[in-house]
């Protein structure tokens, strides 16, 4: 199962920013291109795993809107995307997002007290972006039914679970060794 997938990590790029092992993919940054087999094996991955109902798919800018897009189609469920942009919009709440090469502050609109979504990422690694979201949405008293990631890269899902009580599946787990993707086992 997810062939696709686990082929187009098997050969993806390794590269460094700062200390961080950065590991380029087509799922997430475009490169290579985005396969139909590929994008299709993914996004029917992430609908076999939905668990409970949900109001709305929630993602971050930028690796997660066209994940979000090819679930909404399939769905029938709205998106909204967690914006890197302030809008100044009413209810606009701002976080911090600190990943391992960058911080930075992120802006969510389109989400009300009491709302149900499906938390969606193209992948997790330090957790800095998903601890910003989850602390962001808690304040909001925003439910969140569900955590679907696509890679889950040197057991960042754990951190996070263990720090918010969630449960955050993931596609495919990886680590970066000697600058080669290795696909792992969950």
């Amino acid at each position: 199962m997810l062939e696709h997938l686990k082929r187009s990590l098997e050969n993806a790029p390794a590269v460094k920013f700062q200390d961080y092992e950065y590991f380029i993919f087509s799922i997430a940054d475009g490169i290579p291109t985005i396969e139909p087999d590929l994008f299709e094996e993914v996004i029917d991955a992430i609908v076999s795993r939905i668990e409970g109902q949900y109001d709305k798919i929630v993602t971050a800018e930028a690796m997660g809107i066209h994940l979000a897009a090819g679930l909404s189609l399939k769905t029938g469920k709205p998106f909204t995307i967690i914006r890197k942009r302030k809008y100044g919009l009413p209810g606009e709440v701002e976080f911090d997002q600190e990943t391992g090469y960058s911080s930075r502050k992120m802006y969510i609109n389109g989400l009300e007290k009491g709302d149900k979504i499906l938390l969606l990422d193209d992948l997790i690694s330090t957790g800095g972006t998903m601890r910003g979201i989850l602390k962001a949405l808690n304040q909001m008293d925003v439910e969140v039914v569900d955590i679907i990631i696509v890679i889950d890269k040197d057991g960042g899902r754990r951190r996070i679970e263990n720090e918010f009580g969630v449960k955050i599946k993931a596609l495919v787990s990886i680590d970066i060794e000697d600058g080669k993707v290795i696909i792992k086992e969950d």
